[in-house]
């Protein structure tokens, strides 16, 4: 572990230095031990007014009440064990609640900012009430890539979340979003007769490249004597012993008979023949002779019979190997079948800085002309959250699905206010349960003002900087 970098001692000088006088009980406290101040409060950061907000904060009341800056005391046994911080974003967790009220059919749901509180709870409330989830992670935290996949491993499958960057790249995203809805993801699926082919077809080359005439299979290279005369003696004693530890070479193989003889069925067995092989090689048992040329030239003059546990009628009574599968009967095993997420039923756009600033510009323009130099004057950020919302919004309107916008407005599209019944859902949302989990979760950063006042400046300058960071920062006082 590297050594600490010392704090400047002007930095220390700031530190308030608190003593707690001793007492007759307190005999072995240090006079000079700091006692931490109660946490009272707690605050979100109002990153428009570049300050800490006083209504997105919740305070405790002289009673032992919860007071929220905005919703008034909160009822007690809603708020019971909920940490202050996480109630400073009461507002931003009833938006996503407000915005998923709109959406009232179960299927897939977009949603544009999933690492922003808002978003992030409209992301979790949606997988809560059985929807199938797209997120996409704005600008601001998509260049972390540890955030996109912590989103990502949020929401269950067949969700998913990706960077902005993705969602600009509109076919593609297009693509991911009907593979989330269909359960379609795209890959080929060959049959029985196409891995036959393949089989047949390296056979030929194996057969070609080591025929049974040569002592082993091995490049011919390897036979080859290239050292001094003088060796050349015990080259050859030790040749034997060498080739030992390969396998043989393969005897000649006719494609008319390979097509004629190894059917479909025949290949089946070869391969779990090759199972076999395959876990007395694991157990370390090699005491029986294995060559897979000369097994399928056995098969094609001695064809074999299927089994009862080769037949999979049902499917059931195949678990020997359970994540292996077979060419003549193709199924998913229990766990890993294909999930359909639903029909796109909606779409939910946390409307972030860059985005809102991006939107401005455009709206204000009359022709395509002036659209486009209003973009040109937008920065990267700006337009690339403008791209990325753009694919959602063009996906739903597709769909003819609602779209909803959370933390402000956008020209064009319905605003989620939220209300009493929002705010409720939150708070259940916000509650630990039994099991110590909960079902809305946030990554937050607390700065603890209370004991260092000007840790609320810093906290501010912190959620206030270009690229923020991958976290809620709430002040604590």
């Amino acid at each position: 572990m590297k050594n600490p970098v010392p704090l400047p001692p002007a930095l220390i000088a700031n530190f308030p230095q608190k003593k707690v006088e001793p007492t007759p009980a307190d005999d072995d406290k240090d006079p000079n031990y700091y006692e931490r101040n109660p946490v009272t409060s707690a605050h979100a950061i109002d990153i428009e007014k570049g300050q800490l907000s006083s209504l997105d904060s919740a305070a405790l009341s002289p009673s032992g009440s919860v007071v929220h800056g905005r919703y008034g005391e909160l009822p007690a046994d809603a708020v019971a064990g909920t940490p202050l911080e996480y109630l400073a974003l009461l507002r931003m967790a009833a938006e996503g609640a407000a915005g998923l009220a709109k959406i009232s059919s179960k299927g897939t749901v977009l949603v544009y900012g999933a690492s922003q509180a808002n978003g992030l709870a409209a992301v979790q409330l949606a997988i809560a009430n059985g929807n199938a989830v797209v997120g996409v992670v704005d600008a601001q935290h998509s260049c972390h890539e540890d955030m996109v996949e912590y989103v990502k491993a949020m929401i269950p499958e067949p969700g998913t979340a990706v960077a902005e960057e993705y969602a600009m790249a509109k076919k593609n995203f297009s693509d991911l979003v009907t593979s989330v809805a269909t359960g379609n993801e795209g890959l080929s699926c060959y049959d029985a007769k196409e891995c036959l082919e393949d089989f047949k077809e390296n056979l030929l080359k194996y057969a070609e490249a080591y025929p049974d005439t040569m002592p082993a299979a091995v490049d011919s290279s390897k036979l080859k004597f290239l050292g001094m005369e003088k060796d050349k003696d015990q080259f050859r004693a030790n040749m034997e012993a060498y080739l030992s530890q390969f396998p043989p070479g393969s005897p000649p193989m006719d494609k008319q008979q390979l097509d004629t003889y190894f059917t479909s069925d025949q290949y089946e067995i070869f391969r779990n023949k090759f199972w076999e092989q395959t876990t007395s090689v694991i157990s370390g048992d090699e005491s029986h002779f294995f060559s897979p040329p000369h097994i399928v030239q056995d098969l094609m003059k001695t064809p074999e019979k299927k089994g009862d546990t080769m037949m999979l009628k049902d499917l059931s009574s195949f678990p020997k190997i359970p994540f292996s599968f077979t060419t003549v009967n193709n199924f998913y095993p229990t766990g890993t079948e294909q999930v359909a997420g639903g029909p796109v039923v909606g779409a939910i756009i946390s409307v972030t800085p860059n985005l809102k600033i991006a939107v401005e510009a455009v709206s204000k323009a009359k022709t395509l002309r002036e659209k486009a130099e209003g973009l040109a004057f937008l920065t990267s950020a700006q337009k690339d959250a403008f791209r990325a919302a753009s694919s959602i919004a063009a996906l739903a309107t597709e769909a003819k699905a609602p779209i909803v916008t959370v933390g402000g407005s956008l020209p064009g599209f319905e605003t989620a206010e939220p209300t009493d019944a929002d705010v409720k859902t939150a708070l259940s949302a916000m509650a630990i349960q039994d099991d110590g989990t909960t079902q809305l979760d946030y990554f937050i950063q607390v700065y603890r003002a209370g004991d260092f006042p000007f840790y609320a400046d810093y906290a501010v300058h912190r959620a206030t900087e270009v690229l923020a960071g991958p976290r809620q920062i709430v002040v604590t006082k």
